[in-house]
């Protein structure tokens, strides 16, 4: 059997429109496969897009349409019935092109996301799509559909979701965690609430849903979300019928004129596979992770699966690495959803104590916010989505220098170094304003002031050198790195730091780690030849 494309994404949910749009970026066909037979454009859902996910849809050329059409937002503010007990504004490393977060609508994005593709002659969307079966052997994947055909590809990415039992199961692997017992009630309505475009509210106990919490969130259009949790009984039939639905709305934005939008109930998860690469498949976004929503860690980390997989699959496919660095995907990606699990379960303990000890914390905490500093800082109402660090993954070459020290605290972002997403500045280079642009051709060497520089190592795929003096003119990158002199900073496709280096031999065994291989000596990374950067 013949092979239909290079890769099969499973799954036309805006994770798999950026594992789509990304791997086309790097020259990759693919073939996008989805069970529905049209996109449903339904409801807000996943809203709240983060700025480093927007700056990997702009890798794409859609980023900065998604944020000129959402709501900028810059401040997140929370309360305890009827106190604020703070606000903070979120930080940026660098002078990124984007706001800290905007909110949209998930069927607009995917709607901008589905323009692209729709200009892209590598993917080849096919709805109607349901695979009911998937068998590997030494030369790729064969998927079985619903409708009778039989789809070739040398790899599969995995992005059908939250119900993707089916597929899971082929594959194998475990989908441990567990449900939580109240559900979320969620209203989109348009109305008129001056002074609430430009936040998110946060309230603890609020006298209008006493014992449990409401998140405010704005979007375009006038249009704000309100999520309400509610016990695990709730009869969102009951409440229309009886005017609880009208009450309860009323009781947060009074007498104004609303209109309901969409709405929906929803119950939460928290539950994340065993293994995020079996074989020639890779499970990404909700496919492979759920989380409880507090935080906006669902999309946001499935665009950080879907880079991550991305630029690893392109780089195997085109024989620029072995299929070792594919494991990677799994070592990196899994870690930093066992993070948003650790990170979101903090939260629902707080939010949704489990038992007398708890409660007596939450009850504490929350009385005594308002005047106590300390007590402030441990308030749980969701730690912000946040790109997850690679120090300790084996790509990365790591520095006693600048060593990671480990999450940072609230509302903050880990210094530069190893492991780390490189902080975003201007930079004036060749069809290049943005550092993250530049980095993310291949990988990239970045030389300060007094770097030793020779010829570069050869490569089996992109490596560039670029003096940081010839591009940063205006000091905002090195200021943003930290930069010291005579360092060069090795910068991988997705823009993260493999390694930060002050002697030109250790460049070319810090370039071989970064591409999954074992170490060698600078004379056989020589033997490689150069390879073009993506189109």
């Amino acid at each position: 059997m013949s092979t239909d494309r290079a890769v099969a994404v499973l799954g036309n949910g805006p994770v798999g429109q950026t594992t789509a749009l990304l791997l086309a970026r790097w020259g990759v066909p693919v073939v996008l496969l989805d069970g529905r037979a049209q996109r449903d454009l339904v409801g807000s859902k996943a809203i709240c897009q983060q700025r480093d996910v927007l700056d990997v849809w702009e890798s794409v050329g859609v980023g900065r349409r998604i944020a000129g059409e959402g709501v900028t937002w810059t401040t997140a503010r929370t309360f305890y019935r009827d106190e604020e007990l703070f606000a903070y504004s979120l930080p940026d490393a660098g002078r990124s092109a984007f706001p800290p977060f905007v909110n949209i609508s998930q069927a607009r994005t995917e709607e901008l996301l589905d323009e692209r593709i729709a200009a892209t002659p590598l993917i080849d969307v096919r709805w109607g799509h349901q695979v009911t079966g998937l068998a590997q052997d030494t030369g790729g994947v064969t998927l079985t559909c619903a409708n009778g055909q039989e789809i070739r590809a040398d790899y599969v990415v995995a992005c059908a979701g939250a119900r993707a039992d089916g597929i899971r199961a082929a594959l194998g692997v475990r989908f441990d965690g567990h449900s939580f017992d109240d559900r979320f009630l969620i209203c989109d309505i348009r109305a008129e609430l001056p002074g609430w475009a430009a936040e998110r509210r946060f309230y603890f106990d609020p006298s209008w849903n006493p014992g449990r919490q409401v998140l405010i969130h704005p979007c375009p259009g006038s249009t704000f979300r309100i999520d309400w949790q509610v016990p695990g009984g709730y009869d969102l039939g009951e409440e229309e019928r009886t005017g609880a639905l009208d009450r309860r709305i009323r009781a947060i934005i009074g007498e104004t004129p609303y209109e309901i939008v969409w709405k929906s109930v929803y119950r939460f998860h928290s539950r994340v596979v065993d293994r995020m690469r079996a074989g020639r498949v890779l499970l990404a976004g909700d496919c492979a992770h759920l989380v409880s929503p507090f935080g906006a860690r669902g999309l946001n980390s499935g665009v950080g699966d879907a880079e991550n997989a991305a630029w690893k699959l392109a780089y195997v496919l085109h024989g620029w690495a072995g299929e070792e660095l594919l494991e990677t995907y799994h070592e990196e990606r899994h870690a930093a959803a066992q993070e948003n699990i650790e990170v979101t379960t903090a939260t629902m303990d707080f939010l949704v104590p489990q038992n007398e000890e708890q409660h007596r914390t939450r009850r504490t905490v929350l009385a005594g916010a308002a005047a106590d500093p300390a007590l402030r800082a441990r308030v749980d109402s969701g730690r912000l989505s946040e790109p997850f660090w690679y120090a300790e993954s084996r790509l990365t070459t790591s520095d006693s220098s600048r060593p990671f020290r480990g999450r940072p605290a609230r509302g903050c972002v880990p210094a530069a170094g190893p492991g780390i997403l490189v902080p975003d500045a201007p930079v004036s280079a060749a069809g290049r304003t943005r550092f993250r642009e530049l980095a993310r051709d291949g990988f990239l060497v970045l030389a300060t002031e007094g770097a030793e520089c020779a010829e570069l190592p050869t490569s089996p795929g992109p490596v560039r050198l670029v003096k940081l003096a010839g591009i940063d003119a205006s000091g905002a990158l090195a200021e943003a790195l930290a930069v010291r002199p005579g360092e060069l900073w090795l910068i991988r496709p997705d823009a993260y730091v493999a390694a930060v280096v002050t002697s030109w031999a250790d460049l070319a065994p810090a370039l071989h780690r970064a591409l999954g291989r074992a170490a060698v000596t600078l004379e056989e990374c020589r033997k490689w030849t150069r390879s073009p950067s993506p189109g």
